[in-house]
């Protein structure tokens, strides 16, 4: 964690590029699928050959107005499309095809998380769409460069921040946040391995009491939480230390190297007109009508803060397992179906959080591959409430229903004859057994030990191969003792 120096204050923006979870590209049909051969998905369109032309993929708006109402944005009911012109090897078109004037979201904001417990929102300037680029391959042959433009034309929804963020601490907390609302509505995968989200941070520095922000370079394609914070943190150092040198900063675009922990030139910061804009003139502008947004809107999942409140406020969760129960929407659905069922919500938070997420953890598993479904998982914590098993042969009947030596935990508890044993006429001579052969610990536990009970309850425990009524034997253990 940077300590920024007293009498210095930075302002961080960040734009995130999230590849949209699309079948197709933005403008041509052709796949999106990761990992094919080298060019084998890249179109005509994508090519820009000449005489071809865009048409535009309705379900990238679907997702954007997805996003834009997650956030509490504006939704532009017309957006238009927008050239923006560059050169480099992996835009064969010589320009993108974006939206510059007319967005499809305005405003709108998150809310992250600071160390010490607060809160603090964070105003979004726009979200807006635009097709992807192709990929340089530096590592393909020695002293030559190859260009894969099978990402060329892939959708992306590019979510601009205003400058608001103070520290890398809060750079990489809002960036989370986004990434978790980008999963949570199914826009975007969020696989950073395979660049499906960027992050170029803008950041500056100026002396505290200065009005004016200062100038401001611009770190390009990070795919990690933690080469966002590591290169926030070097660009800080940098600016501070060169102004404080006496040396000026021009407005650039750089890299970061993550082994040698920097951030190097790539070129001269562009302006809007350098990049000449005009709008796209193979594309009409697109109109949304007020249904189409409706019924989105009606269809949009409880959202993560939403849901946390509910776990928190309604169901009565510790505010940390509501979090941690809210943060990943596969696991609070997995949640909900279960607890629908035992209508026992601090039970059901307890094992999902502890043996189901531990034994996923151990196997490298997400809550969508669990081997044990929320129907099974509720049916052996009912058994539980309703005292047909012990909390200790229930973790017996979990092993088998993970390993999959069963489907049913009420059959494999029946077939093994693991029903709890409540039957006075059996307990009460296993019970009188040991207080004859432990007449000290009895006289004990009589004056006043009470720490012994659990010696008792043990043995009995032991002696029926822990099917016996836990509490049921506590009880019978101290009427016995206090009538001797």
């Amino acid at each position: 964690m940077m300590t920024i120096p007293a009498d210095w204050q930075v302002d961080i923006g960040l734009e995130i590029h999230a590849q949209l979870k699309t079948d197709s590209k933005i403008f041509s049909g052709a796949s999106t699928q990761f990992g094919q051969p080298p060019n084998s998905q890249a179109s005509v369109i994508d090519l820009g050959m000449p005489g071809v032309l865009p048409a535009v993929n309705g379900a990238v708006f679907k997702k954007a107005v997805q996003f834009g109402l997650g956030v509490g944005g504006q939704i532009n009911r017309e957006s238009r499309f927008d050239r923006k012109n560059y050169f480099y090897p992996d835009l064969p078109k010589g320009y993108q095809i974006t939206q510059m004037d007319q967005p499809i979201v305005i405003g709108g904001s998150v809310t992250i998380a600071l160390p010490d417990g607060s809160t603090k929102p964070i105003a979004l300037t726009r979200a807006h769409l635009e097709e992807d680029a192709g990929k340089s391959i530096h590592d393909w042959k020695p002293n030559h460069t190859g260009v894969d433009l099978n990402r060329a034309g892939t959708p992306l929804l590019e979510i601009v921040s205003e400058p608001q963020l103070k520290s890398p601490e809060e750079a990489v907390a809002y960036a989370r946040v986004i990434h978790q609302l980008l999963t949570y509505l199914e826009i975007c995968d969020g696989n950073m391995a395979e660049g499906s989200l960027r992050f170029d941070a803008n950041i500056s520095v100026r002396k505290i009491n200065d009005a004016k922000l200062g100038v401001r370079s611009e770190i390009k394609n990070l795919n990690s939480f933690r080469f966002l914070d590591q290169a926030i943190n070097f660009e800080i150092s940098r600016q501070v230390e060169m102004l404080t040198a006496g040396q000026p900063l021009s407005q650039d675009t750089r890299l970061f190297d993550p082994e040698k922990l920097e951030t190097r030139p790539m070129r001269s910061k562009e302006t809007a007109t350098d990049y000449r804009y005009f709008p796209e003139p193979d594309l009409l502008p697109v109109v949304l009508s007020e249904h189409y947004i409706d019924e989105i809107k009606r269809n949009l999942p409880e959202l993560p803060q939403a849901r946390t409140n509910r776990y928190h406020s309604t169901l009565a969760l510790p505010l940390a397992d509501a979090q941690r129960l809210a943060q990943d929407r596969r696991l609070a659905d997995f949640f909900d179906e279960t607890v629908a069922k035992t209508q026992n919500p601090k039970v059901t938070a307890n094992w999902i959080k502890g043996d189901l997420l531990a034994r996923l953890n151990e196997a490298a598993l997400t809550i969508a591959d669990s081997p044990v479904s929320s129907d099974q998982l509720a049916e052996l914590i009912t058994m539980v409430d309703q005292d047909t098993i012990s909390g200790k042969i229930a973790k017996d009947v979990f092993g088998a229903l993970w390993e999959g030596k069963t489907t049913s935990a009420a059959a494999y508890v029946r077939d093994h004859q693991l029903e709890q044993v409540s039957d006075l006429s059996a307990l009460e001579p296993i019970i009188e057994s040991l207080l004859t052969d432990h007449p000290k610990q009895a006289s004990d536990l009589k004056a006043g030990k009470d720490k012994l009970m659990g010696f008792f309850v043990g043995k009995v425990m032991q002696a029926t191969q822990g099917t016996a009524n836990p509490k049921q034997v506590n009880d019978l253990i101290r009427a016995k003792i206090d009538r001797s």
